[in-house]
């Protein structure tokens, strides 16, 4: 799709559809919007929010731009940014697992841009859970610890 992402965007007629790439993998499929990309060395700066709604509206599917400052577009222009993943979730296999995270939330009957928005930090507090030297197994089986502490938080005994 890399050479007519075109086809890959008219073939998702789901309005469920959650992308979640990496800097290089949003490079070719959005390649004028990448980081330092024509419309950057252009007359347009777009910063890494604009990049990621441009993408969203163009796609006509959420976007979950992953890095230590993911972001999270919808087509409607809503935008955030989870700050909160450690760096220990640069490892094989960890966005496959944020993905499944993200469809698993999406499959309850969650809106798709709450449940990026969702996965995403509960990808990030399994991974603090987990801690240094995680692999990408550990994070599924670090959900379970991460929903008790919130539902202890959330009966006041955190």
């Amino acid at each position: 799709f890399a050479e007519d992402p075109g086809t890959l965007f008219d073939g998702m007629t789901s309005d469920h559809c959650v992308m979640t790439p990496h800097e290089g993998e949003f490079a070719r499929l959005f390649p004028d919007l990448h980081e330092g990309g024509p419309m950057e060395m252009g007359k347009v700066d777009m910063g890494k929010v604009d990049r990621a709604r441009e993408a969203a509206r163009r796609a006509h599917a959420v976007i979950l731009l992953k890095g230590p400052d993911t972001v999270i577009a919808a087509p409607d222009g809503r935008a955030a940014i989870e700050t909160g993943g450690p760096p220990d979730l640069a490892t094989g296999g960890s966005g496959d697992v944020l993905a499944g995270i993200v469809l698993g939330l999406v499959a309850q009957g969650m809106d798709p841009y709450d449940a990026a928005c969702g996965g995403a930090w509960l990808h990030g507090a399994a991974a603090r859970h987990v801690g240094p030297g995680l692999i990408a197994e550990d994070l599924p089986e670090a959900l379970p610890a991460v929903f008790a502490t919130l539902d202890r938080a959330r009966r006041g005994r955190a």
